[in-house]
């Protein structure tokens, strides 16, 4: 890894001075934040001279009385640049620019704040110099806004007893900065549009030994951040008896032992939502990968059997959680290149959060060596409690038979006893060369480079709402916000590829026979769109092999890249995407609900002719939503390429 610093300042002893400022500007001087030392700690910034967040303060509370942040006074500040390049193996490119300025505030009492300034965003953190435990009994996290302006949040829908008990999956609500409901809670990342294409989105990252943030709103332009406390007691219970319920909470949100750093609160500032889409802090900001070896993590994808409800027909046996049903999906998945099948929830006995309980009908050892003689990987799906209880012996016995990972679900909460588990969780797995997919799961806030084996986190409002939702919710105009809100956060275990396509006037909810919102095309172009190295295929292999062309495309689509280019974007509107494995690009956009022409950029291609195949919307796909064109083509990098796409549509293309 190539690393550079320069432009070195220390500045040791500096008495306490009131009203001392400090300043921090992004290496190419647009972003610039001003760091307040008085009875307090505050910070604003602004964004090309016009200012994006208001002074805000800053501070930690302490269970025996101690507080950072009030009254402090600097013992050292230093200021240092960074430019360097981080690898990223398992995401949208095989290596990230990390380019940024760095301020540090020390301050007596053993503590100290680093911000970090980069041409997309601001970040601060906390740092504990000290070696003695800490708890805290709260983090004082305020964002305040200039101006009124418009807030895009998704609320938890936590339950009556216990608001943290969530799992992170809503659409968003367009609300004013001063009607966000005071009375419920908004999970990050979430995006406040200042007007001129300004827009400050706000998350975190390094969440680990600290439990999530949330936003709240203030009845003001102000938002304020809140924390779960630690869980005092909790019960069994839940979804099948798989996850465990909060019943009582302790007075403090963390408890940690010794020198440390905190999770990164993070404001990125664009000026166009193509930055917005393109930004990579999340990723950069977490700790590096703790993975020595990596060589044996093999992102891919995989068949899916719940989405559809096994629903396999024109064969001899009775479709189901057994092992005739799942050699069909191995057999669908040899034949495609498909790299992995899951075994979703059922495989173990319901109910008894017991994961060394196998059901009669599955044999697993003859399903492992039925995929492994065909070059196929198998997967478990488990819920959080039963994989907790024994993780160990679970991780070992299932990697010694040939399980390649795990798919985890109903954390439904982010307090640090989840957050330690998820830790947990990855170092486990990570020891036994098993690979992690995180479902009813926070956001990932950069685990997947400090575990670079947890391939993909749910905590998306994904395509198996369309089994039970009506078109009330609109999917269609939410797949053309995540891009630019939830995947800042990192990947997303969305689930596309429905056969079954439905305009806004034909789709319907159907459990067993479920469809999607929004044209084929519109499905094809997910698994370009959506960072998802681990992605799954929603439908059954019958209505694949009934859509040749269809299964064939998405075969063909890889689920890392060597490059990704944002080409153009509006937030809730469209976006175009562009991303390179190798030698061979893979393009595609979305809209929502209203038909437009999109032209695509090739400037990206290298000189001369390149042959193209591209899926697009037919000519009819406004009413019937399944209907696509396929075209060979021949394009160059100097001529653009107009593309129409029908309501709630999509085109991908790949470029050889």
């Amino acid at each position: 890894m190539k690393k550079i610093l320069f432009g070195i300042l220390l500045v040791a002893s500096i008495p306490s001075m009131a009203g001392k400022q400090y300043e921090i500007a992004s290496p190419d001087g647009q972003l610039k934040a001003e760091i307040k030392v008085e009875n307090g700690l505050s910070y604003s910034v602004a964004f090309d001279g016009r200012e994006v967040i208001s002074e805000s303060s800053l501070s930690m509370s302490f269970a025996d009385g101690m507080e950072w942040g009030k009254k402090p006074r600097v013992t050292k500040f230093s200021k240092k640049s960074v430019d360097t390049t981080v690898p990223s193996p398992f995401y949208r490119s095989e290596s990230i620019a990390d380019r940024y300025n760095v301020a540090r505030l020390d301050f007596k009492g053993g503590w100290g704040v680093e911000f970090r300034a980069y041409d997309d965003g601001i970040a601060y953190r906390f740092i504990y110099n000290g070696k003695s435990p800490l708890t805290v009994a709260s983090e004082e996290v305020t964002y305040n806004f200039p101006l009124d302006a418009t807030a895009y949040v998704p609320y938890a829908k936590g339950r009556k007893d216990d608001p943290y008990f969530n799992s992170f999956e809503n659409e968003y609500t367009k609300v004013k900065l001063s009607e966000v409901d005071r009375d419920k809670l908004v999970f990050l990342p979430m995006v406040v549009d200042l007007g001129d294409n300004v827009k400050v989105t706000i998350t975190e990252s390094d969440l680990e030994r600290f439990p999530g943030l949330y936003m709240k709103g203030t009845g003001t332009t102000s938002l304020k951040g809140c924390h779960a406390a630690y869980p005092k007691k909790s019960l069994q219970g839940g979804h099948n008896n798989l996850q465990m319920v909060v019943q009582e909470r302790e007075d403090y949100i963390a408890k940690s032992d010794g020198s440390r750093t905190f999770p990164w609160r993070v404001a990125i500032v664009t000026g166009n939502d193509k930055d917005l889409a393109a930004t990579n802090l999340s990723y950069l900001l977490a700790s590096p990968s703790r993975i020595k070896d990596t060589d044996w993590i093999k992102p891919g994808k995989v068949a899916w059997d719940w989405w559809n409800c096994w629903n396999i027909t024109g064969v001899d046996f009775k479709a189901g959680v057994n092992n005739a049903t799942y050699k069909k999906y191995i057999d669908f998945a040899a034949e495609n290149d498909i790299e992995y099948v899951i075994l979703d929830e059922g495989w173990a006995v319901n109910k008894k959060a017991d994961l060394m309980q196998v059901v009669p009908e599955i044999d697993l050892e003859e399903l492992i060596k039925y995929a492994s003689d065909r070059n196929v990987g198998i997967v478990l799906w488990a819920g959080y409690h039963a994989f907790d209880r024994d993780m160990e012996e679970v991780c070992r016995h299932y990697s010694d038979m040939g399980v390649k990972g795990f798919k985890v679900d109903f954390m439904d909460r982010d307090d640090q006893e989840v957050v330690d588990f998820i830790h947990r969780a990855a170092e486990t797995c990570g020891r036994n060369n098993l690979f992690l997919d995180l479902h009813g799961m926070y956001k990932p806030a950069g685990l997947n480079r400090t575990y670079p084996h947890v391939l993909n986190f749910e905590g998306v409002n994904g395509l198996e709402q369309m089994k039970w939702s009506t078109i009330d919710l609109d999917q269609v105009e939410y797949e053309v916000m995540i891009p630019f809100i939830r995947q800042v956060a990192g990947p997303m275990d969305y689930t596309p590829g429905a056969m079954n396509n439905g305009t806004k006037h034909t789709y319907h909810a159907d459990y067993y026979q479920p469809m999607s919102q929004g044209t084929r095309c519109r499905q094809l172009a997910l698994f370009i769109v959506y960072d998802s190295p681990f992605t799954m295929l929603s439908d059954t292999p019958v209505n694949y092999d009934r859509e040749p062309e269809c299964r064939d495309f998405i075969a063909a689509i890889p689920t890392v890249w060597d490059e990704t280019v944002i080409l153009d974007g509006k937030m809730g509107d469209y976006i175009l995407t562009a991303r390179r494995k190798g030698d061979v690009w893979y393009v595609a956009g979305l809209t929502d609900w209203t038909p437009r022409e999109l032209t695509v950029d090739l400037s990206f291609l290298g000189s001369g002719k390149h042959e193209a195949v591209l899926f697009r919307d037919g000519v009819n796909a406004s009413h019937n939503a399944n209907d696509f064109k396929k075209e060979t083509l021949s394009v160059e990098n100097t001529t653009p390429l107009n593309v129409s796409l029908a309501p709630g549509g999509g085109f991908s293309m790949i470029i050889r």
